[in-house]
């Protein structure tokens, strides 16, 4: 069965520090493109990361310096490190992966990414 897991969220005042992982397992995500995105009641959802089958990463110019994508060596957890808080980072973050590309990730919209979890919700406080 295909499952994409998120965890790692919470509260978090500004300025400090998380570290999202999203747990993959059915399916040989590594080999195709993943991503971080983010979304927030009233908005579109947005993405912040990518990682794609050579483990080249691409960031938002919006997050850049900030956000940080990776995954481990076994390839199985997908990773979001997220420093510098701030309260506009305040959202529910879900990790995708698009079975149909293994390159460009960070140019495919979040409507072409197949697979998603459940979301992580992070807060932060002034």
């Amino acid at each position: 069965q295909v499952h994409l897991v998120e965890s790692g969220g919470g509260s978090v005042q500004a300025g400090g520090s998380l570290r999202l992982s999203c747990s993959t397992s059915g399916y040989a995500y590594y080999d195709y493109c993943m991503g971080w995105f983010r979304s927030v009641p009233g908005k579109a959802r947005e993405g912040v990361a990518w990682i794609d089958r050579t483990d080249k990463t691409t960031v938002a110019d919006s997050v850049r310096g900030r956000f940080t994508i990776s995954r481990d060596n076994a390839k199985i957890t997908l990773y979001l490190q997220i420093d510098n808080l701030q309260p506009q980072d305040a959202a529910m973050y879900y990790c995708a992966a698009n079975t149909r590309a293994q390159y460009g990730c960070s140019s495919l919209s979040s409507s072409q990414y197949n697979y998603w979890g459940q979301g992580t919700q992070v807060t932060v406080s002034s």
